[in-house]
């Protein structure tokens, strides 16, 4: 928030006092532990909301009464029906929302479509986003009541962002998950899930997904007829389908850019300058694909997310 150039920080808000009282001492804006205090003392243009999933909703309702717009960190919403009402309501109150995706801000993952479209007809996605949590049951993250689900609907939010944007919504998905991984402590949201996706025109693709699997890993790999495209975080290349390189493109310290970079479109979002690039109506697609890979996971048969819809 503090590197964006378009905007400034004036209040915080946390239900922490310890957290409230060391961020206004040290940023030297105003504090509050409630959210509707604040939104009614302050002239606020947007709030930026970095909370327990389940506490999302509060902040988005409160802020549409105010008509104060909002960028909210992923995910959209709990459920796929919560994000449907969010985005009725957003509508309704016409304020904007941005769900927070960096990625969509940093031009090794806006080069994919371009190299995408020099390896022939696609017909095949691996993908895999991995880091290794000692204890899968520590803090909210654990409990599916407060986080809504694990690794699917949290970390994974950024990865079936990315397959959304690339290639769309899938017609079919197939998913199992994991809550074993440590048998030792009491967890109910997945450590591990893997995905399976198609495509009715012949795409069909792969995602893993862990919070316990190391080493850290974020890979989309595409394959075509003539050759492959290999995304990895800060960088991505072209191949020969051989695994010859064809061209790489590589970035260094690209996150804290692209989180300004983020804050100050939309900014300009608001002034009507830039389209939303992460709208509640193209979330609502994302927590489809979600609802998805649960409602399989836990029936053992496929599910179209599109019928979900």
């Amino acid at each position: 928030m503090l590197a964006a150039d378009d905007a400034e920080l004036v209040a915080i808000c946390d239900e922490n006092a310890g957290v409230v009282g060391g961020q206004e001492d040290s940023l030297q804006v105003s504090g509050y532990r409630d959210v509707e205090v604040m939104l009614a003392e302050q002239q606020l243009d947007f709030v930026i909301v970095c909370v327990p999933h389940s506490a999302g909703r509060k902040v988005i309702e409160a802020a549409a009464v105010g008509g104060v717009h909002v960028l909210k960190e992923k995910p959209f919403a709990m459920s796929l029906p919560e994000a449907q009402e969010l985005a009725a309501l957003c509508q309704q109150s016409d304020i904007e929302l941005m769900v927070t995706l960096q990625r969509r801000f940093n031009p090794i993952y806006t080069s994919f479509p371009q190299l995408a479209d020099q390896i022939g007809t696609p017909f095949m996605i691996d993908a895999a986003y991995t880091l290794h949590v000692d204890d899968p049951s520590d803090g909210w993250r654990g409990q599916n009541a407060v986080a809504g689900g694990g690794c699917v609907i949290d970390m994974g939010y950024h990865l079936v962002d990315l397959l959304l944007w690339y290639f769309g919504l899938p017609d079919r998905i197939t998913a199992d998950r994991s809550v074993s991984a440590r048998p030792d402590r009491s967890y109910d949201a997945e450590d591990t899930a893997l995905i399976h996706f198609t495509y009715d025109h012949g795409l069909y693709g792969s995602l893993l997904l862990s919070r316990f699997i190391g080493p850290k890993n974020e890979t989309i790999r595409l394959v075509g007829s003539r050759g492959i495209v290999q995304l990895e975080r800060g960088r991505i290349q072209r191949m020969t389908n051989g695994g010859d390189i064809v061209e790489s493109l590589a970035r260094e310290q690209a996150w804290p850019s692209a989180a300004a970079s983020q804050i100050n479109h939309f900014c300009r979002v608001i002034r009507g300058e830039r389209a939303n690039l992460s709208s509640p109506r193209d979330n609502v697609a994302h927590l489809a694909f979600i609802a998805a890979c649960y409602e399989s996971a836990r029936t053992g048969h496929p599910v179209s997310p599109k019928e979900l819809m």
